[in-house]
């Protein structure tokens, strides 16, 4: 699926040498931007986001670092490393927001130095708090939990009972919590629509550790074969579709669908034991807050909200981006 946002790194990019981006060296100081990761190294969909990252930075010949976590989930850890960056008085900081209260003193702070802070890939969801964020780069995830749900349905039996395993990755953190909120919503509404059929849900702490995550959600199904579906609000879902296949479930019994064009989820879908995944375009995400800095400390621009997108892809468009996908920009 080619969507409007798949196209917009190029346009900006076309954008930005009109207007100027590449300013000389001698007309501007070199400007330092740093990106708070709160995931650990390695992964690839930060690998995808720091591309875009260091893509833009090079475009604006500014110096860029991204910091990460060395425990997964840590948020004490990537509070830390807000605070470390504050310290070092960048031109900006990048950084995703998975609470709602912890990182509001912090960013204060910031913006009391002047530092320019954009919220990416998830942001705070209890705008009252207060807290001083000037724009959000990333998807909407309650909507694109939503959406993926709704595409999943279209696979649903028709005429037998329906019961979904939804697996949410790290409970109490936003982007979890959100993308399981916008299932359930569907859900409901779908439950609404079908009549007299039966259609349940269940939701599970389905952990961020693959292994963990495959072990928690093979004995779910194993203990409620009644399982039509499993929807994991990350990409955990890949090692239970590489257990269903080395089981010789056929692919499709249990429908399976989640989040990010990751190698080895876009592998299964080939396999057919993933059917949907949905693609909030990461590199969008490191690429853009880039850009926008670049904009607010030169031209006095204000920062501005960008939805990265919600994009459905299916098995049959998996073949038009696993090209993009092991290049790190899908």
């Amino acid at each position: 699926m080619k969507s409007t946002y798949t196209r917009c790194a190029g346009v900006l990019s076309t954008m930005a040498l009109a207007v100027g981006l590449s300013t000389p060296a001698k007309a501007q100081e070199q400007r330092n931007y740093v990106f708070v990761s709160h995931a650990i190294a390695g992964q690839p969909f930060w690998g995808t986001v720091k591309i875009g990252m260091d893509e833009a930075c090079a475009l604006v010949k500014a110096k860029c670092q991204m910091l990460f976590v060395q425990t997964r989930g840590n948020l004490d850890e990537h509070l830390n490393n807000l605070k470390a960056a504050i310290a070092q008085k960048p031109n900006g900081i990048v950084i995703p927001m998975p609470n709602n209260k912890i990182y509001n003193e912090a960013v204060a702070q910031a913006r009391a130095l002047n530092i320019p802070i954009i919220a990416a890939n998830v942001d705070i969801s209890d705008k009252s708090v207060g807290n001083q964020r000037q724009a959000y780069v990333g998807q909407d995830l309650e909507q694109a939990g939503y959406d993926l749900a709704r595409a999943m349905s279209a696979k649903f039996p028709a005429d037998k009972p329906v019961h979904l395993l939804i697996g949410v990755s790290a409970p109490g953190q936003l982007w979890a919590e959100q993308r399981a909120a916008g299932i359930v919503r569907f859900m409901e509404e779908y439950k609404r629509a079908g009549g007299t059929r039966a259609i349940t849900w269940h939701k599970i702490d389905s952990s961020t550790d693959l292994a963990q995550a495959t072990s928690r959600v093979m004995a779910y199904i194993d203990a409620n074969p009644n399982t039509s579906g499993y929807l994991d609000v990350g990409s955990w879902h890949t090692g239970v579709a590489t257990t269903l296949r080395s089981r010789a479930v056929p692919p499709g019994k249990i429908l399976i669908g989640g989040f990010d064009l990751v190698p080895a989820a876009l592998n299964e879908m080939k396999t057919g034991y993933v059917q949907f995944q949905v693609d909030q375009q990461p590199y969008l995400q490191g690429y853009l807050p880039i850009i926008q800095f670049h904009l607010m400390n030169n031209y006095k621009l204000s920062a501005w909200d960008v939805n990265t997108g919600r994009a459905v892809i299916s098995a049959s468009e998996v073949d038009s981006v696993m090209e993009l996908a092991r290049k790190g920009v899908r």
